[in-house]
């Protein structure tokens, strides 16, 4: 896992603004540095190394030096790869994943990435054609940003890279923030800066010797029309199933330094665990935090866990204090504002992690998406079973059943509960439908927008910018696909695989490795009936089926504990610092985003008012303002792009024709 930066047109002497660009994400990459320039194109690389420790510093070339890639992630069929290729009579030089890159592309072209399992985004410079070619991975797990400024195309991992060049100019884009503010996130290509491009999930880019640019999928979230669907049984299923996700975690251990395993005490990680122990490593290293908020801590169930399996356990313990301590530094990681501070105890959870020497953790994510485990999966079953009698007064009951914690709160009458959550006949056909409520709560918090925001987002709406990236038959698709579908392309990628997951890992050099989210394994999963995922109200059904006998029942059986951190106590305990400065009258009406008095009035109520019952949507409004202020401070107003010094590179190709 590393950081890539490179610039097409660089201008003369562009070795110094380059290595100021690597500089600066010099936390993904800490053990070596290397650098290609020509006359066309500057290509800059960090390195983490994990795999050909010796031989795997970048960037590398084919074996005539016409081509050179920079690499971040990983291939982990590179062996399978690598044995094809020299059958077609390549020459591999090293040990490392990044040299098959190079020998693939220039075997199948633009056609190779369907030949690649893998996390990844990489820049590959043709020097026969003047051509370079941009891709990122299927589900978006590694990052991949560009823009253009006087003539130039600049690229790199992060946000921060790019702004090093002055040309560049900082401006958050109120579209964007708008869309964070309802969606939870940005839409790529869109990032919340202006001008500002993220390469979309499953997508390539080749910029050529004109300067233009041709962006083009080469993979998408599935879709199998009822009708092609298998396989024949559950037991075929879940049979599969196990072949399949035991493979995708044979191949994601493999690497040249020990590997371990988050283990949070739930079902996903408590599978990937048990896999990882009872097939490869019986010995495996396992890492979890723990909330002193005790309706935040999962501890009991992971030690539940660690005495099942027998792992060598190491537990960080969070409180309120860790949190606010390191919420600035996670906003600068993620690059963008965010509505919760669940990030937070990631970023302190992968520091845990480095401080006992691993570079390498698989993790459970993605399984939620992949196999229907949230609660807006079943919220949106129980409302479209309501809708086709929208009059019963025993169907909107399961709502209850599915939210106790809201419907027993004092300040909500069911009533108005119900009405929350009403839908009328039909209206489950709405391709939204699923995430209507979601959306239209968490919007809400437009209302905090000072007039010059909302004055220039007029009439625009996220969700509008929501419909027109659809695919025409999306409507037509049954719901639980559909609902998949959304939850994987915007939340999934774009929120948690970004800022709750490579941001905050590789702040402190930390690559994440994801079974459920291997591509086999999402595919098997979409051609699932719905049914065999969510069957009734129970969530995950498939993969419980395949793997409920690996682990305790109490484990299989807890209901569902989302993860999260707390919020209220964070900023408004003792020594709560920094958010009054960032929410003061004087801070708001500088930056601009957000109306004085309806935040002084919402951040008063957090303080004084001791009966105020904060709802989920406020307490996303206050983080939501919070950092979004604190972004403006870091790359706005303070973003000093002299402080950055360039390294020392440890690897110098130099193919200008003026030298030698």
């Amino acid at each position: 896992m590393c950081g890539i930066a490179g610039i097409v047109k660089p201008g003369p002497e562009p070795e110094q603004l380059l290595a100021r660009m690597v500089a600066a994400m010099r936390h993904r990459g800490p053990d070596e540095t290397g650098i290609y320039v020509d006359d066309r194109v500057a290509m800059g690389h960090a390195r983490l190394s994990i795999i050909g420790l010796e031989d795997g510093t970048q960037p590398i070339s084919n074996e005539d030096g016409t081509l050179w890639i920079v690499f971040n992630g990983e291939i982990f069929n590179y062996p399978e790869l690598k044995t094809d290729l020299e059958s077609k009579g390549h020459v591999i030089r090293t040990g490392t994943d990044t040299e098959i890159l190079v020998h693939i592309y220039e075997e199948y072209g633009t056609e190779c990435l369907r030949h690649l399992n893998g996390q990844f985004a990489f820049a590959i410079w043709d020097s026969n054609r003047q051509e370079l070619f941009l891709a990122r991975d299927r589900i978006g797990i590694r990052p991949l940003h560009y823009c253009q400024a006087q003539g130039r195309f600049l690229f790199a991992s992060e946000i921060k890279a790019l702004f090093l060049d002055p040309a560049v100019p900082r401006e958050i884009d109120n579209q964007a923030l708008s869309q964070v503010f309802t969606l939870w996130t940005t839409l790529t290509p869109k990032t919340v800066f202006k001008d500002i491009y993220e390469l979309p999930p499953g997508h390539f880019m080749l910029l050529d010797e004109r300067g233009i640019a041709r962006l083009e999928p080469f993979w998408e979230i599935p879709y199998y029309p009822p009708e092609s669907r298998g396989p024949a049984s559950m037991g075929q299923a879940a049979e599969q199933l196990r072949e399949l996700l035991l493979d995708a975690i044979r191949i994601r251990l493999r690497a040249d330094v020990p590997v371990g395993a988050y283990l949070s005490g739930g079902l996903d990680s408590s599978i990937i665990t048990s896999l990882i122990s009872g097939n490869f490593n019986n010995n495996l290293r396992t890492f979890s935090i723990g909330f002193k908020e005790k309706a935040f801590d999962e501890t009991p169930y992971q030690q539940m866990m660690v005495d099942h399996l027998g792992t060598d356990h190491s537990r960080l313990l969070i409180d309120n204090g860790d949190i606010r301590d390191n919420f600035p530094a996670v906003v600068r990681l993620c690059e963008k504002p965010i509505l919760r501070t669940a990030p937070v105890p990631m970023y302190l959870l992968s520091r845990l992690v480095r401080e006992n020497s691993f570079k390498v953790v698989l993790t459970g994510e993605g399984a939620d998406e992949v196999f229907a485990g949230y609660n807006i999966f079943k919220e949106a079953k129980v409302r479209q079973f309501w809708g086709r009698n929208p009059g019963s007064g025993f169907r909107p009951l399961l709502l209850e059943r599915l939210y106790p914690y809201i419907f027993n709160n004092p300040a909500r009458g069911r009533a108005y509960l119900q009405k929350f959550f009403a839908v009328t006949e039909g209206g489950a056909k709405d391709p939204l439908f699923s995430h209507r409520i979601r959306w239209g709560n968490t919007g809400k918090n437009s209302t905090f927008f000072s007039n010059r925001v909302v004055e220039e987002l007029g009439s625009s709406k996220p969700e509008t910018d929501v419909l027109a990236s659809l695919p025409m038959d999306f409507g037509d698709r049954d719901l639980l696909t559909r609902a998949q579908t959304l939850e994987m392309e915007i939340f999934l990628s774009n929120y948690l695989l970004s800022s709750q997951g490579d941001r905050v890992a590789m702040g402190n050099s930390l690559e994440l490795r994801l079974p459920f989210l291997d591509f086999r394994v999402i595919e098997f999963a979409m051609k699932l009936p719905s049914h065999w995922k969510l069957k009734v109200l129970k969530e995950k059904f498939i993969l419980k089926e395949a793997f409920g006998g690996l682990i305790p029942e109490s484990i299989v059986s807890r209901p569902k504990h989302p993860y999260r951190a707390p919020i209220r106590d964070v900023f408004f305990g003792s020594g709560n610092g920094y958010a009054h400065e960032y929410l003061s009258e004087a801070n708001l009406e500088k930056t601009g985003y957000f109306d004085p008095k309806k935040t002084g009035h919402l951040v008063d109520r957090f303080i004084k008012d001791d009966r105020f019952v904060e709802s989920e949507t406020q307490n996303m409004a206050f983080i939501g303002i919070l950092s979004t202020q604190i972004l403006h401070d870091q790359y706005i107003e303070n973003f000093d792009t002299g402080s950055i010094q360039p390294i020392v590179v440890d690897k110098m190709i130099d193919r200008r024709k003026s030298r030698t």
